[in-house]
């Protein structure tokens, strides 16, 4: 089950779109879906709808690279990096003594 999980998450990552999105609440928590579509917008590269870029949220939500919380009327969405470290975690060598017999 475990890789069920990781494949959402490289399949999350795949898309150059998403990677963009994570890019962004990597340099600010908390946006709104009106500030997410804001900045890539005025970023360039090919306009979204408010509609497709909910999509790749969900997506991403999905995969637990992005969490999302409601405050009154408005959903903010926050990065977490939970899963991004148990996949490094995976392929990390153990550590060796630096100095061998």
């Amino acid at each position: 089950m475990v890789v069920v999980v990781e494949d959402d998450v490289f399949k999350a990552l795949a898309d150059p779109t998403r990677r963009r999105i994570l890019d962004g609440l990597v340099e600010r928590d908390g946006q709104t879906l009106f500030e997410i579509c804001a900045r890539l917008a005025a970023e360039g590269g090919p306009g979204l709808s408010r509609q497709a870029v909910s999509q790749h949220l969900a997506v991403l939500e999905s995969a637990g690279l992005v969490v999302s919380r409601r405050q009154g009327r408005y959903k903010f969405h926050d990065l977490n990096t939970g899963p991004l470290e148990r996949i490094a975690a995976r392929w990390r060598r153990p550590d060796t003594p630096e100095s061998a017999p």
